[in-house]
């Protein structure tokens, strides 16, 4: 690298730290040395590290940084922050971007995708999104959502681009479930020493709610939701390892994580469990019972949701400010929202602006909607709502389909199918998703194996 090029990239550097500086003075000990430390280390190893190795590396870096959330380091630049995981989310897109400029493959990556569908709908979202902000009441919320949806899509295709082997994709699983026991720890030093992190919302909070587990998240909800996730991969290794120690050690910690939700008191998140090993009986299920299994599914389904709809219908009738009345008037209000725009939506981040100033029905000051699905129909319309079933939809049945001809590794396959009916009931607890960045890295993983593995498929129907 010449001398030029070097005092280019110092140059850069310095005024990107007095950016940072200006921003959070009392932070800037961490990032200085830091930041000097990877640019002398890319200056003395760039002739010998391959671009594409670099690359890969940086990814796998950036899956386990997502499980430190902003436990880290956490930079306030007013609109948004940086941490971690941002940094090197940063890091890694310009490495992809110096790897596919270097070696001119960029269509070959695009290619060896056999998800595309999904990605080009996550690109429509974006761009109907950004269309939003036209109708949009606050521009500074659509454009910090959007920032948010944004982060999370170029994840997804970064994903995909990168774990397109069966052996990374075990990597990315391993990391997930090695970085989640290191969050249980902290969760029971949560509970039983009544310790926040300061990236918790109950960091100085009241002695008797010190003790929910948060972890690195902002709130017990947030983590509950996690590790729903979490559980079905335990589930899933427990199931198809063949070491007695990986079984022994997956099965335990497949219990804690359920221990720990219980503690957190996420009901949706205990529900997600359930529905999770439901899903898992059933898909373990000889062909014969199937049929069968599915229509007492649908039947009781149907029946409790009746059931369960109508009790929460009557809540707000007799106490407006219980937790299940708030949460009814917030989809009463979403679904008024979505009328009222001619099925539209908001805008991008707009929701909560609309329960702010614009409730119809009472909230008890609540502006976070609790819902994913409803935030993705109150935010950006039908379109989209109808758009993100499907991909999921059908991102769920490729799994399922792969599965039924899967023989060596259905321990991928099943712990994304039995997660992503997990995650879709627990998804009803955390305030927002758009903000829970390993929603959008597991939806990473998933679109991830599916592309994989139809690969593969297709491979071997072209040898035969």
């Amino acid at each position: 690298m010449s001398r030029r090029r070097l005092v280019q990239i110092a140059s850069a550097g310095t005024s990107l730290l007095a950016v940072m500086a200006l921003a959070s003075m009392n932070q800037l000990y961490l990032i200085f040395p830091g930041f000097w430390m990877v640019l002398i280390l890319a200056v003395f190893l760039q002739p010998y590290v391959d671009s594409k190795k670099l690359f890969h590396g940086s990814m796998y870096l950036l899956v386990a940084a997502t499980f430190l959330n902003q436990s880290v380091i956490s930079i306030n630049l007013g609109v948004f922050s940086l941490f971690m995981y941002r940094l090197v989310l940063i890091a890694a897109s310009v490495l992809f971007i110096i790897h596919i400029t270097k070696e001119r493959n960029l269509f070959r990556y695009w290619d060896q995708v056999h998800v595309k569908g999904s990605l080009l709908f996550l690109l429509f979202w974006l761009g109907y999104g950004t269309v939003s902000l036209i109708w949009a009441k606050s521009i500074i919320e659509g454009l910090k959502y959007l920032f948010l949806l944004g982060s999370g899509i170029l994840f997804i295709f970064l994903a995909v681009f990168t774990f397109t082997k069966i052996s990374r994709l075990y990597l990315f699983y391993g990391i997930w479930m090695i970085m989640t026991f290191g969050l249980l720890i902290l969760g029971l030093v949560n509970h039983f020493w009544q310790v926040q992190l300061p990236s918790s919302t109950l960091y100085g909070a009241s002695e008797y709610k010190l003790g929910y587990p948060t972890a690195v998240f902002f709130n017990q909800n947030d983590f509950a939701a996690f590790l729903t996730i979490s559980f079905c991969f335990y589930l899933a290794a427990a199931k198809n390892s063949k070491g007695v120690w990986i079984k022994t050690s997956a099965i335990l910690l497949a219990v804690l994580s359920v221990y720990i939700v219980f503690l957190t008191e996420s009901r949706a998140s205990l529900l997600a469990m359930m529905a999770a090993l439901a899903v898992y009986l059933f898909i373990l299920l000889p062909a014969v019972l199937k049929k069968a299994a599915i229509l007492a599914g649908s039947a009781i389904t149907i029946a409790g949701t009746v059931a369960f709809a109508g009790s929460l219908m009557m809540e707000p009738m007799v106490d407006s400010t219980s937790s299940n009345a708030v949460r009814v008037n917030l989809l009463r209000n979403t679904l008024h929202y979505v009328l009222d725009t001619f099925g539209f939506g908001v805008g991008a981040g707009n929701l909560p602006f609309y329960l702010e100033h614009e409730p119809v029905y009472e909230t008890d000051s609540v502006i976070e909607v609790h819902n994913w699905l409803a935030e993705l129909l109150g935010n950006f319309g039908l379109f989209i709502f109808l758009g993100y079933i499907a991909m999921y939809a059908i991102l769920f049945f490729s799994l399922y389909t792969l599965h039924k001809q899967e023989k060596r590794h259905k321990m991928l396959l099943e712990a994304g199918m039995v997660a992503m009916a997990a995650f879709l009931v627990a998804s009803i607890s955390p305030s927002s998703v758009s903000n829970l960045f390993f929603h959008w890295v597991f939806l990473g993983f998933v679109m991830a194996v599916v592309s994989v593995f139809k690969s593969k498929k297709q491979e071997k129907e072209n040898f035969y």
